[in-house]
Order: structure tokens, then sequence, then C-alpha cells
């Protein structure tokens, strides 16, 4: 034979192995754990946060609405008043910061009156497409973005003018400038974070109606993931590559009662700036304890390839002309592995006989019972006729036991067999076989009985299953027939026979009695 790599360089070349890549595995695992987990909590956070804006932009808007619509019952009756309906629009847009201008329009599209007055627009009557939705419309109105006649990029709210006798009169409205501040553009910008996440709103249209860089406000959004699944979809959270070309962790929501849709995002390197650093430091940290355990190690293998070793060596030099125990007496199998190595080179034949002396075993037991089946009943036969002792001979018989099977079911009978034969081992020795000879029939060998004692044993045991099973209303009795075989030469065969006729006459005499062969 060549030469081959010996046990003890093998482990220890195993251990380094393993141990080098454990290690890689953990750091390796720990930066895609700590990379995943990093993700998914900015991922959430940032469309929880832009659920959050979303239903303040909700409750922000269904209060403004509110308010034109307490002006608009309010001017219902004196929309024709000049002096009342600048009043009313001076109030209105000083009662809080909700709108940058307010304003009254008349049915024609004539701007009655509008606060600031700076705005220097009124009585000029609007003509473009978007201005003149609300009168199409004839109802509450949010518009989408456009440039008024003062030439301010805005968004509209309306509330219709109806006469107490329902006649349309016009509409009373508020304008938020989307390139100027309001109490919108405030309250979207509100935010804590540090870590260059930022929030924008786009329309249905894809326009941006707040963005932080004021100049790209009105900017239509294309090819955008994160807007394309808002507008779609709705609430949620996913990983994309903005128009600038940057990737970003964004969560986004619709605001329900304009079609808006937020995205509050997270650049993605600066997510998972710091979680480089902090695998660094864990490498660093980790290299004391690392050489540490490649030296233990490297010891440990030492110390346990030497046993294994040793028996290797042992196995390799013995020959007929030695002692096993002798070769193996300098082995030192200080672990658990090595000492049973040893025990099983020494006793590898009787192991073997051992394991086929279970097999035997198995193959001669019963197994809803545990007791012996029938080749198991004729290995006990073989033995006692060679034993040459004598022994009683007990034949059983569970009475109307196909009736019982008939009546409650095969499970309920096999339930019935296990508690006779349990019964059946309580009163007998250790010494004594016991055997299931087929369906409801028992035979039990008393070694070393006389007919006596086997009488008394055999009532025992017919008393004990009467009281002991009450699972039948009829209750449960056995027959039992009893015989001798002297230890002489005739055949215990016969003597099996005889107890069969003792049965058979308990049988005929009445059933649940024992019966002796005379």
């Amino acid at each position: 034979m060549g030469h081959r790599i010996n046990l003890r360089l093998l482990v220890l070349s195993l251990c380094i192995l393993s141990v080098a890549i454990t290690l890689m595995n953990v750091f390796h695992s720990s930066y895609r754990a700590q990379h995943e987990l990093i993700i998914n909590k900015s991922l959430e956070a940032n469309r929880v946060y832009a659920d959050k804006m979303a239903a303040m932009t909700d409750v922000y808007v269904e209060q403004v609405m509110t308010q034109l619509k307490y002006s608009a019952r309010l001017l219902s009756s004196r929309v024709n008043d000049a002096n009342f309906v600048a009043q009313e629009t001076t109030r209105l847009k000083q009662q809080t910061d909700s709108f940058n201008s307010v304003y009254v329009v008349d049915h024609d599209g004539v701007i009655a009156s509008i606060m600031p007055t700076s705005v220097n627009i009124q009585g000029v009557k609007l003509t473009s497409e978007r201005s003149r939705q609300s009168i199409r419309a004839k109802a509450p109105l949010i518009s989408d973005p456009f440039v008024s006649p003062a030439g301010n990029y805005l968004i509209s709210m309306t509330y219709p003018i109806f006469s107490p006798q329902g006649r349309y009169l016009g509409y009373v409205g508020g304008s938020i400038y989307l390139e100027d501040s309001s109490l919108l553009s405030n309250l979207l910008s509100r935010h804590n974070y540090k870590d260059g996440s930022y929030l924008y709103v786009v329309d249905r249209n894809r326009s941006l109606i707040y963005h932080p860089e004021k100049n790209r406000i009105g900017e239509v959004v294309l090819g955008n993931d994160a807007v394309e699944a808002v507008l779609n979809v709705g609430d949620g959270s996913k990983g994309i590559v903005n128009t600038q070309g940057v990737a970003m962790l964004s969560g986004f929501a619709m605001v329900k009662s304009t079609g808006w849709g937020i995205i509050a995002q997270t650049p993605k390197d600066r997510a998972i700036m710091e979680l480089e650093t902090q695998m660094q430091y864990v490498m660093f940290e980790s290299i004391p304890v690392g050489i540490g355990t490649l030296i233990f190690i490297w010891i440990s293998a030492i110390c346990i390839s030497r046993p294994l070793w040793q028996l290797a060596n042992t196995v390799n030099k013995f020959d007929t002309t030695h002692s096993l125990s002798t070769e193996l007496s300098n082995v030192n199998p200080w672990y658990f592995e090595a000492s049973q190595l040893k025990v099983s080179c020494e006793n590898t034949f009787n192991l073997v006989s051992n394991q086929i002396e279970k097999l035997h075993s198995e193959n001669l037991t019963d197994p809803m019972t545990g007791l012996l089946n029938r080749r198991g009943l004729k290995r006990a036969i073989e033995n006692f006729q060679q034993s040459e002792k004598p022994v009683s001979v007990l034949a059983l018989d569970i009475d109307h036991f196909k009736a019982v099977n008939d009546k409650y079911g095969h499970q309920f009978g096999d339930q019935l067999l296990k508690q006779t034969a349990k019964l059946m081992k309580a009163q007998v020795r250790d010494v004594d076989v016991v055997c299931r000879s087929g369906g409801e029939e028992f035979i039990i060998f008393l070694d070393g009985s006389n007919m006596d004692v086997a009488y008394e044993i055999a009532e025992r045991i017919r008393l004990s299953i009467e009281s002991d099973i009450t699972s039948l209303e009829e209750g449960t009795t056995i027959s039992i027939g009893v015989a001798q075989w002297y230890g002489d030469s005739t055949p215990i065969s016969l003597t099996l026979e005889l107890a069969d006729n003792a049965l058979y006459a308990a049988k005929r005499n009445g059933r649940n009695r024992t019966e002796l062969f005379s």
C-alpha cells in the first residue's frame, strides 16, 4: 500500500478547515442577516411614516373642505352683497394658514372677491379649462395642479354655493401655492430623519406637488416604481432605483381623499453605511478568540486522535498468536467513543451472537400481547423436553370470545386479549412460560409444578380475569384445562393434547371453570 495520510493529520486538517469555513460562514451569514434586517426595518419605517403622513393629509383636507363648506353656507343667501362677500373672504383667509389665497367666483366664472388683495385679479373672468372645472362640476372639488391667472403654480380646493332655492351661484375656494410655503408644505416637511430620508408627493397624473427640492415641483415623474406602485396599488414598500439613478428604500401610501401618493424614502447606501463598519469591528474583536480557539482545537485534536491511532495500530499488528485483550490493554480510551470502539473490538462475536439471539426473540413473540407466539411455544416445548423437569401445562380459552368480537368489534376484542395476557403474566412466576397459541387460546407452562399447585394457579388466574375485567356487561370468563408432564420420555405435545381435552371438558361442563385431566 502507498503512503496515506494518518488519522492525526486528517483530524487536524479537518478541524482547521472546519473552523475557517465556520468563521467565514458566520461572518457572511451575520452580514446577510443584518443587511436584510436593516433593509426590512427601513422599508417598514418608511411605509409607516408615509401612511401616517397620508392620514394627516386626509385630516387636513377634510378640515379645509369643512371650512369651505361653512363659508359656502354663509354666502348662499348673501352672495350678491359685495361687502359681505369681501368680509367672508377676509375671514376665511385669516382664520387659518390653510390657504395662500381665498376667493369667491360667481356662476359666470368672474372672481367676485379674493384675498390677499395683492393678487390683483378681482373682476377677472376665468377662462382656462382647469379654472372652470369647479363651475362645470357644481360639487366639492380638489383640482389638479395648474398655473393661475396670477401666474402661481397651485392646487385649488372649492366648494359650490347654492341659493336656498337650490340655484347654483358659484363657488368659494382656496388655493395652495405649491412653490411657496403653506400649511400643507409645512405639514409634509416636518420629520426628524438625519439619514438622508425625505418625502415627496405626486398627484394622480404623476406630477410632483411637494418635494424638498422646490425646483422639481411640477415635474412629471415617469419610470419610478414607487410612484407606479402607490398610484396603482396603494400602501406598501419596496426597494427601487429612482429617476436620478439612486437606489432607494421606499415606503408609500395613498391619500384617499385626493388620490395623491405620498412616498417616504431613504438612500439604500445611507441605510447600510454603518453595517460594514460594524462587521469590521466584529472581525477585529474576534481575532484573539479565533486564535485561542484554533490552538485549543489543535491540542484537542491530538488528544482525541491518540486513542484511535493506538487502536488502529493494534488492529494492524493483531494476528492469531496474540490475544486481542492483551493487544488492547495498552490502549487508554479516555473518552466514550474510543472506549466503545475498544469494547467492540473485544466483543465482536459476542455482539453478533446477541444480535442474532435478539432477532430470534423478536421472531418468537406475539406483537399484540407480548407473549410467546406459536414459534415461541415450539421453542419452549423443546427446552422443557430437553430439561426433563416436571412441568404443569394449562390450556386456557376466553369464553364466548367470537360473540364478543361480533358484538363489540375486533378493536375491543384486541384490548380484551391484551388485558387477559397481562393478568395471566401477573399470576405466574418469572420461570413460568405464557404463550398465545392462537386467537383467544393460551398455553401456560408452570416449571416444576404438580397438579395441586397448577390447579391453585389456574383458579387464581380464572378468578382474577372474572373480577378484574369489567368492560363487558355480561362479564369476561375463561375455561382452563390442566395436565401434567412428569419429565419422562413422553412427548410434551401429548400432554398439550391432554390439557386441551381437559379444556373441552370445562367448556362442556358450563365454562368458567378449571378441569384437571385424570
